[in-house]
C-alpha cells in the first residue's frame, strides 16, 4: 500500500509541478509539460514492479504511436480558445484528438502496426 501512495505522490506532485511553473512561464511550463515524464515515470514502476521486458517495451512502443495523433489538438487547442472558450475548446479537442486517433490508426495498419 505504501508503494501505491508513493506512484501517487510522485506522479501527482509532477502535474502540480508543471501547472506551477506554467504559471509563470509559459514556455517552460510547456517545454516541462513536453517532457515524457509520465511515460518515464511509467516504465519506472513497471521495472520495479517487476514487469517482463517484453511489456515494458510494449508500452514504450504504443506510447510513441498514441502520441501522434494528439499533436493536431495541441495546434488547434489555442486557435479555438480564443474563439469557443474553455470548455467548448476543451470539448472540440477530444473529438479532433479521437478523429485524428482514429484515422491515424487506419493509416499505421497498412504498415502492419495495430492501435486498435
Amino acid at each position: 500500500m505504501n508503494w501505491i501512495i508513493f506512484k501517487y505522490a510522485i506522479t501527482a506532485g509532477m502535474v502540480v509541478l508543471i501547472s506551477e511553473v506554467a504559471k509563470r512561464s509559459d514556455k517552460l511550463g510547456g517545454l516541462i509539460a513536453a517532457l515524457p515524464m509520465v511515460t518515464v515515470l511509467t516504465l519506472i514502476w513497471l521495472f520495479m514492479e517487476n514487469q517482463p521486458s517484453e511489456k515494458i517495451a510494449n508500452h514504450a512502443w504504443y506510447t510513441f504511436w498514441y502520441v501522434v495523433p494528439t499533436l493536431p489538438m495541441f495546434l488547434a487547442f489555442p486557435w479555438l480558445l480564443k474563439r469557443m472558450g474553455f470548455w467548448p475548446t476543451m470539448g472540440t479537442a477530444i473529438i479532433i484528438t479521437l478523429a485524428s486517433f482514429y484515422l491515424f490508426a487506419k493509416l499505421v495498419k497498412v504498415f502492419g502496426i495495430d492501435l486498435m
